[in-house]
């Protein structure tokens, strides 16, 4: 009998593994899983801390800038595009990239990355200086990575551009013996006074960013979280979560040996605006049917997205 049971277990596992996937199959969450992947990397290589997914007000034009990675260390703030191309890139005569092929056997036209990222540069720098943090000459810098194995290109780019190939060959380094092309790539600047790195994280562990959902398949997607959709019991109980107060969603299950739950517990916890970002020490509970649905808004889409609750870790906040 106990065979039979633990066979029929292994058996709802996979299927249901096949079909969870399909739900998620049209949602783009590389690029975004991408840019936490390439964050990662960098404080592991380099120290520091690595902010992704900010959304910096630009006084000029009255809306924000997007910016993927800002990588704050000792020595430098480097404000980071991520690129994750697929396919054969050419660079066009107004320094455009055209991406061919890839995934979806597609043509695809990029404004110049470089050039993208040094005007977001100068949206960040305008943004510390209006909160009280000047940085010096050669504190700022910017570059481009090229995460994707299946990136390929005939052209020379800048030193700023960071391809795969390049990507691969860093190596962790002592932050007091920094040499050749990693000091290159990235680390130029004098080291910063600790009240001034200190003030600097903060306000970067403060400012606006996307909001993130992680799912169970270790994808996460950058975007705005607009509401939770169910049955009226649920949403009554959920609407306690409130983007003011809240800062981070997890979802746990309630079952026992891996069958599907009917009810989850949703935790959250309160955000504590005198730390960096961080979550307050009280945390609350509710829970819910597991068909309650996240409606998300992803970076770069039009269309809506809308997660069960029972296919996700967590849900983050931005203030």
């Amino acid at each position: 009998m106990w065979i039979e049971i633990i066979c029929g277990l292994v058996i709802y596992k996979l299927v249901r593994r096949l079909f969870y996937n399909d739900e998620f199959s049209d949602v783009e969450t590389s690029d975004s899983t991408a840019l936490f992947s390439v964050g990662h990397r960098l404080e592991k290589l380099y120290g520091g801390k690595a902010y992704v997914g900010l959304r910096i007000p630009d006084a000029d034009t009255a809306s924000r800038q997007d910016i993927d990675v800002v990588l704050v260390t000792k020595g430098e703030v480097v404000v980071i595009g991520v690129k994750n191309l697929s396919g054969i890139v050419t660079v066009a005569s107004d320094g455009s990239w055209v991406c061919e092929g890839g995934k979806h056997h597609t043509t695809e036209t990029y404004p110049d990355p470089l050039a993208e990222v040094k005007k977001q540069a100068l949206v960040l720098e305008s943004y510390l200086e209006q909160r009280g943090v000047t940085l010096l000459e050669g504190n700022l810098t910017c570059k481009v990575v090229i995460p994707n194995p299946s990136f390929r290109t005939i052209h020379a780019f800048p030193s700023e551009v960071i391809t795969y190939e390049e990507w691969q060959q860093l190596k962790p380094v002592s932050r007091s013996k920094i040499s050749g092309w990693v000091k290159g790539a990235f680390s130029t600047g004098k080291e910063m006074q600790e009240s001034s790195h200190q003030k600097l994280n903060f306000i970067l562990g403060t400012a606006p960013m996307w909001d993130r959902v992680e799912l169970k398949s270790s994808k996460i997607v950058l975007g705005e979280f607009l509401d939770f959709k169910g049955k009226q019991e649920d949403t009554l109980a959920l609407r306690k979560i409130k983007r003011s107060k809240v800062d981070r969603i997890s979802i746990q299950s309630t079952s026992m040996f891996g069958l599907a739950p009917s009810r989850l517990q949703v935790l959250y916890s309160y955000r504590d605006y005198r730390s960096e970002g961080s979550s307050g020490s009280e945390s609350k509970e509710v829970t819910v049917r597991s068909s309650t649905e996240v409606i998300f808004q992803p970076r770069d889409s039009a269309r809506l997205k809308k997660f069960k609750l029972s296919s996700l870790i967590s849900v983050s906040l931005s203030a």
